[in-house]
């Protein structure tokens, strides 16, 4: 069968892009290995209506809404090819079924290379965050370290005062300047310079080298984030961003390669459950305008 569109990775985004496509009465497969990028966390905030849920429970409703459509199939597996056809892709899974669609929607997020610290990946979505907007509330005013895997680390130093009293742990990483203290110093930041050795207790204990400890109520860090091999092996452009690569896609979410999309993480150097849906609809409507215009 050859299909409208392939939508690869049945996330947030890839769920969105779906469900505009399914509503134009479009043939859609869904493609989904089961790995969300929030997987790890109890609850998700910051989407309208949903603020609180548990992110299972957020993804669930939305694959039951969308399969009430009839024109959608959902398969179980993970994309390991994609190829451009004449008449437009095909992708095959680890279970060596290959599909066939005329446009292809990438919604496969991206993989969080986390810090190479004892302690840290367990806590990883727990009390170890990468976005204050979706986890800072919870923390309550309380005690937030920030641990350094770039200079980026400012970015978040900056923003957290917001959300409790906060710790920049450099790692060795980097020293501020001049005008980075200043701001620092504005904004009420310590600054830790020593290398850290692990994190540990309950919650996000964190241990220097030197044997100090700080207890802290949770900490914020930045992974190196990795897309998927689908859009290297189909040509797509992409962009270096704050932590990763990700593709390069126009307002609608087209690639450079035409026929395909992309929505999420993978396209957008930011993740959250809200953004991810909004992209999502993005790059379903894209794709839509896209088999129309032919």
């Amino acid at each position: 069968m050859m299909y409208d569109v392939i939508i690869v990775g049945g996330s947030y985004a890839g769920l969105s892009a779906g469900l505009q496509l399914a509503r134009a009465r479009r043939h859609v497969l869904v493609i989904d290995a089961g790995q969300r990028r929030n997987r790890f966390a109890a609850t998700s905030h910051g989407f309208l209506s949903q603020d609180g849920q548990a992110p299972e429970v957020i993804a669930a409703q939305g694959r039951s809404q969308l399969m009430a459509y009839p024109t959608v199939t959902w398969v179980q597996g993970n994309a390991v090819q994609a190829l451009q056809q004449p008449e437009g892709f095909s992708v095959r899974t680890d279970h060596h079924a290959t599909f066939h669609g005329k446009r292809l929607i990438l919604a496969t997020g991206v993989v969080d290379d986390l810090p190479d610290i004892e302690g840290l990946e367990e806590r990883w979505g727990k009390h170890v965050f990468h976005c204050p907007y979706c986890h800072g509330y919870e923390l309550d005013q309380g005690r937030i370290g920030v641990l350094a895997t770039s200079p980026l680390a400012m970015h978040h130093a900056l923003m957290l005062p917001d959300w409790g009293t906060t710790t920049l742990f450099t790692n060795g990483v980097f020293t501020p300047d001049a005008d980075q203290q200043a701001q620092l110093d504005r904004r009420r930041v310590s600054v830790e310079h020593g290398a850290v050795r692990r994190i540990r207790g309950e919650r996000a204990d964190l241990e220097l080298d030197d044997g100090r400890v700080f207890n802290l109520d949770g900490i914020f860090t930045q992974s190196r984030t990795r897309i998927s091999p689908l859009a290297e092996q189909l040509g797509c452009e992409r962009v270096d961003g704050p932590t990763g690569r990700y593709l390069h896609t126009t307002e609608m979410r087209q690639a450079s390669v035409p026929g395909v999309f992309a929505a999420g993480d993978v396209s957008l150097a930011a993740g959250s459950v809200a953004l991810a849906v909004a992209e999502g609809v993005r790059a379903g409507v894209g794709a839509h305008f896209s088999l129309i215009d032919g």
